[in-house]
């Protein structure tokens, strides 16, 4: 049975509940309390009616996670209008791809994002917004203007004995309204708009309530440092903190594992979800120099007191990311099995989650408690999940799910609804998998990534890149094809290597002998030729997974 509730009375039923308490800081910046949230929402909503906005027109978000991003996403929903987070990284020409395609009335954009754009290639739009400040920095509409001029008095007027509990109300959703729709890309010929019913964003959210609120109390701190454009970030950092009743604190810069690591020890969180490569750096970055040193390994393998060692380097680790920690919830990717096992060896509350944007996002999930290396978890609440193979516990087939998290589908682009929704309704992720006798899923890659070997067995890059990102000297890397041959193509720790005075040619020697050790473990089919090594950091989508299709053509 799913949520009872609609997706607004949470967001409602919260703001009252914690009228008094803080509820969204810009780390260092300013903070406001559930009840400033509420005035903020209405004076956004007072500006949506200047315009005539009705339930259902299109709002777009474009700039870097902070407060005032929240509140106009809020004031979105709250108001019944349909928001499109865009994504602040996305070029000029992504986001007009994605404006005019979504019909979008007004954008609400980031200092960056605001120098950038050409008003008049996005000539649906009725004004330019900025974040910061919620000023007009365009408009095409006067009586937007005047609202926004007149705002605190217009505000002052529909709320003439002070703004009250008692004045909090909200559009009331309906589970197939049409709450977001959020674009995989922004490119013309592969913008694909995801469109999100209120169902889904309403299962998800109940879902993170009744498992992760454990984790946390109202008036806890919360640490948002994943994009709020992306669904991970979206509904675990922010919606779900929100309505939990926290004190979210949006990292307004970007997150580098060093200034997240600081910042964590600063909030002290209870509850961090992140994706792989910020945590695998503070592991490589902060731990890994200090713990594995001959003396520490060999205590840690001596058993009569490898358990109390094991206790310490946990208590390190705990420190790391901020001493208070209940549970760290990995999404976006799997994480680096080196990592992974360490964090279970030491008893540190670690899990690995899964979902995509068309499932808003979750799909699978466990406890810290249940977790077992390599795998993300089981089916979450209304969701099925199923492995198209004739052995899916042995033999990898596409991971498909239905259920309440499911899109609606792709804006305007039936085709691709079709492709990703067969007749029975289950959407086909495109990701690799098996799943044992428990419901356990393991992730095996993308069908789109894999590769065929010489004697045409299928090959599994990941696989191998997980193997590879644990040997010496390997900052990251991905496995491409070259002909009948595997090529790693490896970005170094060029920190590290310039600190040891380690050179090229010495790197090169370094690369090689991983190639070897790495062959040595692998079957003959996927095997490497060559190692080559890449001189900058890879580019990374959003969720800091590499874009592999800039490098096929690398070598």
């Amino acid at each position: 049975m799913g949520p009872t509730k609609n997706f607004n009375s949470y967001i409602k039923d919260s703001i009252v509940r914690n009228w008094d308490n803080d509820a969204l800081t810009d780390y260092k910046g300013i903070t406001l309390q559930y009840h400033d949230v509420a005035r903020k929402i209405e004076k956004v909503h007072i500006m949506f009616e200047s315009i005539g906005l009705k339930h259902g027109d299109k709002i777009a978000l474009c700039g870097r996670n902070s407060a005032n991003w929240a509140v106009v996403f809020l004031a979105t929903l709250t108001y019944g209008a349909v928001a499109i987070p865009i994504q602040h990284e996305f070029k000029p020409e992504q986001v007009y791809n994605i404006i005019n395609h979504s019909e979008a009335k007004l954008l609400f954009m980031g200092d960056i994002v605001a120098t950038s754009l050409d008003k008049d290639k996005m000539p649906g739009l009725l004004a330019l917004v900025y974040l910061p400040d919620l000023s007009i920095t365009f408009s095409r509409s006067l009586d937007l203007d005047n609202a926004r001029e007149h705002l605190n008095e217009m505000f002052g007027a529909k709320f003439p004995k002070f703004f009250r509990k008692e004045h909090v109300n909200y559009y009331e959703d309906k589970p197939d309204d049409l709450a977001m729709i959020n674009y995989t890309s922004g490119t013309t010929g592969f913008s694909k708009g995801v469109m999100l019913t209120y169902r889904s964003l309403t299962n998800n959210l109940q879902w993170a309530l009744d498992t992760l609120g454990k984790f946390t109390e109202p008036g806890d701190n919360m640490l948002s440092f994943l994009p709020m454009a992306h669904m991970y970030g979206l509904m675990i950092d922010f919606l779900f903190g929100f309505c939990r009743g926290v004190h979210i604190n949006f990292l307004t810069r970007l997150p580098s594992p060093t200034l997240v690591s600081d910042t964590l020890q600063d909030l002290k969180p209870k509850l961090v979800s992140s994706v792989p490569l910020v945590v695998e750096k503070i592991i490589r970055k902060k731990i890994f120099p200090t713990i594995e040193t001959n003396r520490m390994r060999l205590l840690m393998n001596m058993p009569l007191i490898s358990h109390k060692v094991k206790e310490r380097v946990r208590d390190f680790v705990m420190q790391a990311f901020g001493g208070n920690i209940k549970e760290l919830i990995i999404g976006g990717a799997g994480l680096n099995k080196e990592i992974e096992q360490f964090l279970i060896d030491i008893n540190f509350p670690i899990t690995v989650g899964y979902g995509a944007t068309e499932t808003g996002p979750m799909i699978t999930y466990c406890d810290y408690t249940d977790f077992k290396a390599g795998t993300c978890g089981r089916a979450v609440a209304n969701m099925e999940v199923k492995i198209l193979s004739d052995d899916p516990a042995h033999k990898p087939g596409e991971i498909v799910t239905r259920g309440y998290d499911v899109m609606a589908g792709y804006y305007k682009n039936a085709e691709a609804t079709k492709q990703a929704i067969d007749d029975d309704n289950w959407f086909h992720t495109g990701d690799l998998g098996v799943m044992d006798e428990d419901g356990l899923v393991y992730i095996r890659g993308r069908i789109k990534n894999m590769l065929l070997g010489a004697d045409g067995q299928n090959v599994y890059p990941e696989e191998i890149e997980n193997e590879l990102n644990s040997m010496a000297m390997v900052n990251e890397c991905i496995i491409i094809q070259k002909g009948n041959q595997l090529i790693g193509l490896v970005h170094p720790d060029m920190e590290a290597a310039n600190s040891l005075g380690i050179t090229k040619e010495d790197l090169m020697k370094i690369m090689e002998q991983n190639r070897k050790n790495l062959n040595a473990q692998l079957p003959q089919y996927c095997k490497l030729a060559a190692i080559v090594l890449h001189d900058q950091e890879f580019e990374k989508t959003p969720k800091k997974s590499i874009k592999r299709y800039l490098y096929q053509n690398a070598i």
